[in-house]
């Protein structure tokens, strides 16, 4: 991991993200003002305080946490560990009737257990409190009032405090989801890749849990990330500032706007449609997103065109005798229908890709969860499919003289 330092007013923002969202990210932080912004794997670094850790949490649609580093120092051993995070005055950062957790990541030859280090991490902190207070915090690994990240390389000890708490990608709308849900941050990062600027209709024929048209919603009409959120990490910290925060809430609340267009989320599934009303509507966002229970052939788009983005079934959601078909009706309707529309499409089976019929004009690399995936763009020329069955009936006339 890059070297985090920190100096009394500004000190480098680690936030975290979605493998091949990082360049997004970049882009968002920059957008919200941020200084030295850099890429690394799975997160990205830029310069702030207190007052950008806070727009961090509130506004990245496509970040996971937002870290704030704390110390750093070296340890060869568990005895040197043990002793570098005693050196910590931990009762100025949490009290005897506070909790607490840590998530640690170690790589290298001198330290091989990440287990075992957050362990050792945890006892150094106990044992303080019980020195001096004769009590100790507990460890609650659901919901800590203090959530440490314990970062390790070879005898490189970096100690970063968790300001979100729970992940920034769980935005508090999504009250029922359908089986294998997108992650938010992932369907507010495909939406950006797409370059989707809000201008056009947006439509998404796989809706599943309405994540993705939610998302788009909330990117078109400018609705902050954490609007639908209550709590984050550090609202628990000592040195909160109340004031400052509901000054970065309203700032961002007040750029919310209406959107020209529509926004369409369909799926063929009964029990998909309800839950994707269910959480459009606890957004209230019913009145932005049409939403239809339609087979994806059976669906007439608006005149208007725009852009599709299409989440469908991956091969551990489907037999697998009825994906290369699946994807076969995904390209016949889109010669068919989608005509003057760009469609993107998220799959992590290469093979069944192929079975759409359509070259991609872009493949980007993504990580849905465990899956290396890509996200592929078909530009559905007008007139191309018709003039296909023209040429093909024509030949066939030809034929029978």
């Amino acid at each position: 991991m890059t070297e985090i330092t920190q100096n009394t007013d500004n000190y480098q923002l680690v936030t975290k993200t979605v493998a091949g969202l990082e360049e997004v990210l970049a882009a968002e932080i920059r957008a919200l003002g941020a200084k030295n912004v850099r890429l690394m794997h799975r997160a990205v670094l830029c310069e702030g305080n207190k007052e950008m850790m806070y727009r961090l949490n509130y506004n990245v649609r496509t970040g996971l946490k937002v870290l704030k580093p704390f110390k750093t120092f070296f340890a060869r051993n568990e005895e040197q560990l043990y002793k570098g995070i005693q050196e910590i005055q931990w009762s100025d950062l949490l009290r005897t009737d506070q909790t607490f957790a840590i998530d640690a990541v170690v790589s290298g030859r001198v330290f091989t257990h990440s287990q075992y280090a957050a362990l050792k991490t945890k006892d150094a902190i106990v044992d303080q409190f019980r020195d001096i207070f004769g009590i100790r915090p507990s460890v609650n690994t659901l919901n800590p009032d203090l959530r440490i990240n314990l970062h390790i390389r070879e005898d490189k000890v970096q100690v970063l405090f968790d300001s979100s708490g729970e992940s920034l990608h769980k935005r508090g709308y999504r009250r029922q989801v359908d089986k294998a849900p997108m992650n938010e941050a992932l369907a507010a990062g495909l939406i950006q890749l797409s370059g989707w600027k809000a201008d056009s209709n947006f439509i998404d024929c796989m809706c599943g849990s309405g994540t993705i048209p939610i998302e788009a919603a909330m990117f078109a009409m400018k609705i902050p990330a954490g609007y639908y959120r209550k709590e984050w990490g550090f609202m628990k910290w000592p040195d909160y500032d109340e004031e400052l925060w509901n000054k970065i809430k309203d700032e961002a609340d007040s750029q919310i706007c209406d959107f020209d267009h529509e926004i369409w989320a369909s799926d063929r599934s009964a029990k998909a449609v309800d839950i994707a009303k269910g959480n459009i509507n606890f957004a209230h966002l019913q009145h932005d997103i049409k939403v239809m229970k339609r087979d994806m052939e059976d669906l007439t788009p608006p005149e208007d065109k725009g852009i599709v983005i299409i989440n469908p079934p991956y091969g551990d959601r489907l037999d697998e005798a009825d994906i290369d078909e699946a994807y076969r009706n995904i390209g016949n309707t889109l010669k068919h229908n989608f005509q003057g529309f760009t469609v993107w499409l998220i799959t992590d089976d290469a093979v069944a890709l192929k079975n759409v019929g359509l070259k991609p004009k872009v493949k980007i690399p993504v990580w849905n969860g465990p899956l290396e995936c890509r996200f592929v763009r078909f530009d559905i020329f007008e007139g191309k499919y018709n003039d296909m069955k023209k040429r093909e009936s024509e030949q066939q006339d030809n034929a029978e003289e």
